[in-house]
């Protein structure tokens, strides 16, 4: 056998070798046994944002016989992450948000109100009840 074809075969083999190593590898704890059920399972950390909920921020606010809760609460948000108020109530206020863009909501004496709404500029964004004169909550917004 020449110089040649023996380093010919050697490289087969060679070639070989990796390809089995390659395939038959050992075997992962997620495999299933052989003669199991295979199960997919979903793992969080491997979804894409397409599937992932936005981010957004929910406060929810109670005012009841004039106490208002929570009353001067300091939280953070992002520029242009959804901000949701929650709102049980039984009287009817106003809440104006103090941003740009600025927003006011009508609240009605009921449960269950929702107002959403994003903050184009960051800064502080104060969030307050006209009638009882009270800053609900300050939003911290950041890039």
């Amino acid at each position: 056998m020449t110089l040649t074809a023996r380093r010919s075969g050697i490289a087969i083999l060679a070639a070989a070798a990796l390809l089995t190593a390659g395939c038959g590898g050992s075997k992962s704890e997620d495999s299933p046994s052989p003669g199991a059920s295979s199960q997919s399972t979903v793992n969080p950390s491997d979804m894409s944002d397409v599937q992932r909920p936005p981010d957004r921020l929910t406060i929810d606010i109670s005012i009841e016989g004039g106490n208002v809760t929570p009353t001067n609460e300091q939280v953070q948000g992002k520029v242009n992450e959804p901000i949701v108020l929650r709102v049980n109530s039984d009287a009817a206020d106003e809440l104006h948000v103090h941003s740009v863009p600025e927003h006011t909501f009508r609240v009605e004496p009921n449960d269950g109100q929702q107002f959403q709404f994003t903050v184009d500029v960051p800064g502080n964004v104060e969030i307050e009840l006209h009638e009882l004169n009270r800053v609900v909550a300050t939003v911290q917004v950041q890039q």
